[in-house]
This record gives structure tokens, C-alpha cells and sequence, in this order.
């Protein structure tokens, strides 16, 4: 059957990860490569199946390799065999395959089909171990890796947004409360408003991933009775095995954890789908805004320049990534809910209820995130801003605003508040007519420079309708922010930030 003619999940397909086709260092997995960034095509590898299996070879090869430094009799050419054929071959899947429609047992399917690579290990091969030795040891792996990669792609998106606030932190432009024009803030000021909530996801995901452990070696139900056996009731050997286990799968930043069941706590995916979803959350913010901004025509999303924005409207821009960011923000936000009761509904030391939906949920939890990386770079990449509209939509709304300042000037002149409060709302009346009804522009300070009431400020209206006079602080604001805050956050990640920054000028 050729691949148009079976269904595939469109977060590979389309929008997350192609088939890797990246350059890794010299013994990196293949999803490590550092130049697959922003082309997604690290993250469907890291999830493929075979990935999954040919970890599952490599976490079996770790607890031989412990046992026998424990004195096990196991042979080096058991150990031999198993690492020369650790890479799950087409022809081994087909072996499982079959294997596995007897057995209907995917684990001792694929511990056959490694049997038969490695003949020398057949009969030590997952010895003392659980399927969820396997299972979940290799997801707790794949989520470390996944958070791993999507972390600097956060950091990169942050640091992009960074510059353009930089970039306009000081460009006026209206505030928007209730969805109403409001006092003045700054292109830039706004940014940072999407920076800090990217931030606190910054955070979430690497506090998540700091928090992680590994399952390591635990047995059936979790008590290691079946190790506590092979090694004759020596607790040491037992609690050193588990060490040894760890220590090789890149966990010996922390011990695994100690209580466990045959599983894993579901709790663990609950906490890292609740900081993930919480991300999807903020895309969908920030691409709202910018979807916003784009109907005032104040600010777009890149347009390529053969792209078309609609099939029968040939004038149209429309803001489809920033749309799809919404989209693919809104899946992820609420894949939360069934992790959430995935754990609630566990039973006891295990039940089987959690399988197929974790297959489904937690490759598509960090494709969606790693999706909505590549769009979020992509959008911040090339946000175009149309200072000459932002200036008009400010004239509109502006007199308005600086009625205060007007009175303000009136009463420095020896004027009354009261009477300058009625002139003032007299003419403001006037012109929102004309603006309501009538369908012009605000013609507000036209109609002041006519009455001969505000002649002794006619000479300074400009200076008192200056839009850079309207923003507070937001400009030191922004400052402070990116020196501190920002900067300190994106400390871990400064590598990758300058990479992609000299891949940029290179391009």
C-alpha cells in the first residue's frame, strides 16, 4: 500500500517533523544533530518506531552490561552480539511483527527478534525485568530528549522576539483594554507582554525536565523482589544495579526514583503535559494579538512573495500562521486533560488502560510543541510593522486622550478647570459625531484651534498631542526587562542562541 493511501498524523506529515535527513556529530542519536533547529525533523525521529525499539535493544544492553560487572555469568560475547545489532533492522520488525500476532505481546516480541540477532544473549536477554522496564524507561528517555530539544528552540524564539521589542520599544502605538483603544503603550512594550509569558514557559518546561528521574530497575510491581532473586538477596548489588542502569542511561544527574510501580507514576506525564499545554496557551495569545493587529493592518506576520493568501480574494494577506498557531495551540492546550485522567484512573501498582492512549498522546504532545516552535520562529523571525497606520490610528483616538493635558494647560494659564472641562467636552461631543455618524476623521483639535477659548494654547497643541509623551515608561521599561530578566533566562541557552544567529548571517 503506498503511503497516499493510509492514514498518517498531520503533525508529521505537515507541520511538525519530516523524515531525518540531518548530519548527526560523530555518536549522537540521530535526532541530536544541532542543525535540524527549525526544520522539525529531529523531533518525528526521536518518536519513531524505530527509535522506540532500538532503545528498548539499548536499555536490555545496559542491564546485561550491569549485571554482569555484578557478577552475573554473562559472556562478553552475549554483550558483543547485543550492541552489534542494538539498531532495530526492517528485517527485525518483520520478525517482531509476526512474533508478536502469536504472542500478542509487543515486548517479547521484540525480545525474541533480538534473540535471534544476538543468539549468544537469547537467554539473559530482559532478565529480571518487567515490559515497563523497557517501556517506561525508554518514554522517560524520550521525554527527557524532547524537552531537550525544544527548550533552546524556545529560547531562540524568545531571543528573536527580544531584538524586534528592542527594535520598537519606543515606537507609540495604542493600548487596547476591553478591546477599546486606550492609553498609549509601545510596539515593543507589547512584545514583552508575549516575552514574560514565554518565559514562565522557559521555566516550566526546564524546571519539568530538571525535575525528571528515571524508573530504572524495579521489577514487577515495583519492589525488585524478581533482582533481590538473581543477585541471592544481596541489597546491594540490587540497589547498585539500579545505579549502574541509571548512570548509563544519562540519569546520573539524580538517583531513579525509589517508590515505583510496575509503571512509572502517571503523575510525571500529567506534569509534563501541563507545562507543554500551558506553552500551547501562550501561542495561542500571542498569535491572537498579532492575528488582531493584523486586521488594523498596524502589524503582519512574514509574507512570502509568491504566496497566496486566499484562493478567490487575490488581495487578501491573511495571517495563516499566526492562525494555525491558534490551531495547533489550542490541540495541545487541552492534551493535558488526558493525561490528567490517565493518572487519576490508574489502579493499584498497574493497569493496562494507560497504553494506547500515552502512545497517541505523548509523541503528539511534543510534535505539537515542536510544530508551534517552528511556526512561533518563523513569525518572529519577519513581523513587518506599519508605523504610518499606527500613527493614523493614534490621530484618531489621540485628541481624545489629551484632553486632560489641554485643561491642564489652560489652568497653568490662569484659567478656570471647570470652564475648560465644558469647552473641552462641548467640542468632544462634536466631533465624535462626526466621527460616529458622519464617518470622518477626528477633528477635535481643528475645532479647538477655532475657538477662541484655547487661543493661549493654540502655539503648543503639537507638542501636547506628542505621542512619545503618552507611553510612561514603556521605553525604560523594556530596557530594564531585556537586561534582567531576559538575559539572565537565556543564559543556559546562549549557544544555541549564537548558532542559529551566525547560521543566520550566513544564509
Amino acid at each position: 500500500m503506498a503511503s497516499y493511501d493510509s492514514w498518517a498524523s498531520p503533525l508529521g506529515s505537515r507541520y511538525a517533523s519530516k523524515p531525518n535527513v540531518c548530519t548527526p556529530s560523530e555518536h549522537a542519536r540521530p535526532w541530536e544533530s544541532t542543525n535540524c533547529y527549525f526544520e522539525g525533523k529531529e523531533m518525528l525521529t526521536l518518536f519513531s518506531a524505530r527509535t522506540r525499539a532500538s532503545t528498548w535493544r539499548l536499555l536490555w544492553i545496559w542491564l546485561a552490561e550491569s549485571q554482569r560487572e555484578l557478577g552475573l555469568d554473562i559472556s562478553e560475547e552475549a554483550i558483543a552480539q547485543m550492541k552489534a545489532h542494538a539498531t532495530m533492522t526492517d528485517e527485525d520488525f518483520e520478525i517482531a511483527a509476526a512474533e508478536e500476532k502469536q504472542r500478542r505481546h509487543d515486548v517479547m516480541a521484540h525480545v525474541h527478534a533480538f534473540g535471534l540477532a544476538a543468539p549468544a544473549a537469547a537467554a539473559t536477554i530482559h532478565l529480571g525485568a518487567t515490559s515497563c522496564y523497557c517501556t517506561d524507561n525508554a518514554d522517560l528517555l524520550f521525554i527527557r530528549d524532547g524537552l531537550s530539544l525544544l527548550l533552546p528552540k524556545l529560547a531562540i524564539c524568545i531571543q528573536k522576539l527580544s531584538e524586534f521589542a528592542e527594535e520598537y520599544k519606543s515606537l507609540p502605538c495604542l493600548g487596547y483594554t476591553h478591546g477599546q483603544p486606550a492609553q498609549l503603550t509601545t510596539v515593543g512594550k507589547r512584545a514583552c507582554l508575549w516575552i514574560q509569558d514565554l518565559l514562565m514557559d522557559l521555566r516550566n518546561i526546564s524546571r519539568a525536565k530538571s525535575d525528571l528521574r528515571f524508573r530504572g530497575v524495579k521489577g514487577t510491581t515495583g519492589s525488585q523482589a524478581s533482582f533481590l532473586q538473581i543477585f541471592n538477596n544481596d541489597h546491594d548489588k540490587v540497589e547498585k544495579l539500579d545505579e549502574l542502569v541509571t548512570r548509563k542511561a544519562g540519569f546520573g544527574h539524580a538517583p531513579a526514583y525509589i517508590i515505583s510501580s510496575q509503571t512509572y507514576s502517571r503523575k510525571i506525564d500529567l506534569d509534563i503535559s501541563n507545562a507543554l499545554a500551558s506553552f500551547g496557551a501562550t501561542c495561542q495569545r500571542i498569535a491572537g494579538d498579532i492575528r488582531h493587529l493584523a486586521m488594523f493592518k498596524e502589524l503582519e506576520e512574514p509574507f512570502e512573495k509568491q504566496q497566496v493568501g486566499s484562493s478567490a480574494m487575490a488581495y487578501k494577506r491573511n495571517p495563516m500562521r499566526s492562525e494555525r498557531i491558534c490551531s495547533l495551540g489550542r490541540k495541545l492546550a487541552s492534551l493535558n486533560s488526558t493525561t490528567s485522567n490517565t493518572y487519576a484512573a490508574q489502579w493499584f501498582e498497574r493497569t493496562l488502560d494507560d497504553s494506547a492512549v500515552r502512545r497517541i498522546d505523548l509523541p503528539e504532545m511534543f510534535l505539537c510543541a515542536d510544530a508551534l516552535m517552528i511556526l512561533l520562529d518563523n513569525v518572529s523571525s519577519g513581523l513587518v510593522v506599519y508605523p504610518a497606520v499606527i500613527q493614523r490610528r493614534i490621530n484618531d483616538e489621540l485628541p481624545f486622550m489629551a484632553t486632560e493635558n489641554f485643561i491642564m494647560r489652560i489652568v497653568a494659564k490662569g484659567g478656570s478647570r471647570q470652564e475648560a472641562h465644558e469647552h473641552i467636552r462641548i467640542l468632544s461631543h462634536e466631533a465624535a459625531a462626526v466621527v460616529k455618524q458622519e464617518g470622518k476623521s477626528n477633528d477635535l483639535i481643528e475645532r479647538i484651534r477655532e475657538d477662541e477659548y484655547f487661543r493661549p494654547i493654540w502655539d503648543e497643541l503639537e507638542d501636547l498631542m506628542d505621542a512619545r509623551t503618552f507611553v510612561g515608561r514603556a521605553p525604560e521599561q523594556v530596557n530594564k526587562f531585556l537586561r534582567t530578566e531576559v538575559k539572565e533566562a537565556l543564559k543556559p541557552y546562549a549557544e544555541a542562541v549564537a548558532e542559529v544567529k551566525a547560521t543566520e548571517l550566513t544564509v
